[in-house]
């Protein structure tokens, strides 16, 4: 029997952000015009978790930690690294950050300003829907990754002696 993951897995894999952004050359000027470079170093906190996205960021160079708390509970959702792009899902939602990312190298980010975005999407309508299959693409990826952290957590309990 074919695991449910496997196929799932190959859907999942991060595609370039030249691929992503591939739209007229127009929409392509404005996205360009409009991007923001920021340096950072090892500590810096770039957003917090319920703070106002101002747009969307794509890691330049460095490493950076996505933190979250939810129920009470603080949670490690992983690093980042060059060439991502961060919070998909509060730039094509409602615009509030859904977690802490804080740089744990020193390194730079791009900024593609929501107002920016909204005017590309206008310009350029399957620019949104391609955002938002990476946000599932995105999505994909941590389920596979919760998926087989937890299973290599698990061990087999042996059997109980039958009794005769």
């Amino acid at each position: 029997m074919q695991s449910s993951i496997g196929p799932a897995r190959n859907n999942a894999i991060a595609r370039p952000l030249s691929e992503l952004l591939a739209c007229p050359a127009a929409t392509v000027n404005l996205l360009n015009s409009s991007a923001t470079y920021f340096e950072f170093v090892a500590g810096d906190t770039l957003f917090r978790q319920t703070a106002k996205c101002r747009g969307l960021y794509v890691v330049v160079s460095g490493q950076l930690q996505r933190k979250a708390e939810r129920l009470e509970a603080r949670l490690i959702l992983g690093s980042v690294h060059a060439g991502e792009i961060v919070e998909l899902a509060a730039a094509l939602g409602d615009g509030i950050h859904t977690y802490t990312l804080t740089a744990q190298s020193s390194g730079s980010v791009m900024m593609l300003p929501l107002e920016t975005l909204e005017q590309a999407f206008r310009m350029y309508p399957p620019l949104r829907m391609q955002l938002l299959e990476e946000l599932a693409r995105e999505v994909s990826r941590a389920y596979v990754f919760c998926c087989s952290t937890r299973i290599a957590g698990l061990r087999r309990r042996p059997r109980p002696a039958t009794m005769l």
